[in-house]
């Protein structure tokens, strides 16, 4: 079945306009050129023009049936208030779109963007694109070269973007780009990371909600943040600053102040007006680290900003509006907080749209000769002294990095720390097999549990009764159990230190659940031994 051609097309009504004497079939009009094309015969045209211009519609409508009898021109009157009002001008040929009926196995659709203001040819554009109008675009245009000057000639362009190799390949290369600066050019390996880190880049770019990034110390949320909020700038996704916060440094009444501004005078101290963090962040990024160290006071205010993009700075009854976009980064375990009360359950499912978890070293060993690479120039270009490993040292130190001795408490942090050293003691640009073995010393005590104060832990959390009533492997292995997690600052990192081997050989990892039944059998909580502890 051949298809039927259906044009869509806007009164010009400057260059449909050029009267009614016989000179007007020597000139070129845009919607005449549209249906005298040799080459493509339309069905249908369906002509929308203002009510002030229905005789100049009606005098086109008649040129057509004299050239192409066999096109069907239908008018439709669509009054534009403002033709370069935006809004208003998409909102009526949506509306046209919407009740249009459009038979895609019937007829072919063509939308005419020669014609109306630039406001409505980039109006059609967009419903084209978005399958609105289920067809392609047409343009016509005046032609020198031809001896009938009035038929012009007529481009159909195809916005499927899927057809065209060439701007796939650019658009797969763009996407690329922008996942190797997210992981700040570094060749990683892991390939749960990289999708993780490639839907991130994605969101980055499409979204303004927020983001939270969760994940033990070190593991590089900050950091994350920091390129999340460049990519977005490169891409003019924003305009305003990036405002980094450690919430955990916010104490007290201070706390409030510091985020949301305060007034002269608000409380004793303010001896000036103060603008706050989410004011800084206006157009910008905002980056709570450690969010779940905020007061719930301040959690209910930061909800409350999220949403209405407003906020009272203390002392203020004035509202205050800043346009941010939030990244929340976190150690802790927050379903756990809220179930604790410590935090708040609305703010959670504000902030948990986007909610990705940054592994620890220890869980991405495959990325950590990448990430020592990556050091290596860091020193380099920060020192201008290019440092390597000698052969020996190399083996040693990667042996040692992939070796179960290697807990990586510190995670990235460890690694920068630690090449950092090498690269420093160096000598002759070469790091050699004794830096290593010193090194590598240095890093095990760093990691040694710290067995006096669990014994004192267990002392202090159990009875005389309980403790004599322990067998002596019992007792030995509850006491290095409390001296992983008095140096750990989550349950969670607790749990994936203890049970390093066992959560790779499961579905689902339940590290937190296992070690608080562990502790439960003791009649022990986490809470007691972190209070302890700190």
């Amino acid at each position: 079945m051949v298809k039927k051609t259906v044009v869509v097309s806007l009164l010009g009504t400057q260059l449909d306009s050029v009267g009614r004497g016989k000179k007007r079939w020597q000139r070129w009009r845009p919607n005449i050129s549209l249906v005298s094309q040799d080459s493509l015969m339309i069905d249908e045209l369906h002509l929308i023009y203002p009510d002030a211009s229905w005789h100049l519609a009606n005098n086109v409508a008649v040129d057509i049936e004299t050239i192409s009898a066999q096109t069907k021109v239908t008018l439709h009157c669509i009054d534009f208030a403002d033709p370069w009002d935006f809004g208003e001008v998409y909102a009526k040929l949506y509306d046209f779109c919407s009740v249009l009926e459009f038979d895609i196995d019937r007829n072919d659709y063509l939308f005419h963007i020669t014609t109306g203001t630039h406001v409505a040819q980039i109006c059609c554009f967009l419903l084209t694109e978005s399958h609105h109008f289920p067809g392609r675009l047409i343009q016509t245009s005046p032609d020198s070269s031809q001896e009938d000057k009035a038929k012009g000639r007529t481009q159909i362009i195809d916005l499927d973007l899927s057809k065209y190799d060439q701007l796939a390949t650019r658009f797969d290369a763009e996407h690329e780009h922008g996942t190797d600066f997210l992981k700040g050019g570094i060749a990683t390996r892991s390939a749960a990371f990289n999708t993780m880190i490639a839907q991130i880049e994605k969101v980055a770019i499409r979204s303004d909600a927020p983001i939270l990034l969760t994940g033990p110390t070190g593991a590089g949320k900050s950091q994350l943040a920091g390129r999340i909020y460049q990519l977005k700038k490169k891409r003019a996704a924003l305009t305003g600053e990036l405002i980094t916060v450690n919430c955990a440094t916010l104490k007290g009444e201070n706390a409030m102040a510091a985020l949301f501004g305060h007034t002269k005078g608000a409380f004793t101290g303010a001896a000036t007006a103060r603008g706050g963090f989410l004011k800084a962040a206006d157009n910008g990024l905002l980056f709570l680290d450690e969010v779940g160290e905020l007061g719930l006071e301040e959690q209910a205010m930061l909800l409350r900003a999220i949403e209405n993009k407003s906020f009272h700075p203390v002392g203020s009854d004035k509202e205050i509006q800043s346009n941010f976009q939030l990244i929340a980064g976190t150690n802790r375990d927050l379903k756990l907080a809220v179930n604790k009360g410590e935090f708040r359950e609305d703010l959670l499912a504000r902030i948990n749209l986007w909610s990705y978890e940054l592994p620890g070293l220890k869980d991405r060993k495959e990325d950590i000769e990448a990430n020592i690479e990556f050091e290596l120039q860091k020193f380099s270009q920060k020192h201008g002294n290019k440092i390597r490993f000698n052969k020996e040292a190399r083996t040693a130190y990667l042996n040692f990095a992939y070796s179960a001795n290697a807990t990586w408490r510190g995670n990235f942090r460890d690694l920068g720390s630690s090449i950092t050293r090498l690269c420093t003691l160096a000598d002759s640009s070469r790091i050699a097999l004794s830096d290593v073995h010193e090194e590598t010393q240095r890093l095990s005590a760093d990691w040694q549990p710290n067995t006096t104060k669990s014994v004192s832990l267990a002392v202090q959390l159990l009875s005389d009764e309980t403790l004599a009533s322990l067998d002596s492997f019992d007792r030995h292995q509850l006491e290095y159990v409390l001296s992983v997690c008095a140096n750990q600052s989550s349950l969670a990192s607790a749990g994936r230190a203890l049970f390093d081997v066992s959560r790779t050989r499961k579905a689902s990892h339940n590290d937190s659940s296992r070690l608080q039944k562990y502790l439960a059998k003791f009649g022990i909580r986490w809470e007691q031994v972190q209070r302890l502890a700190n």
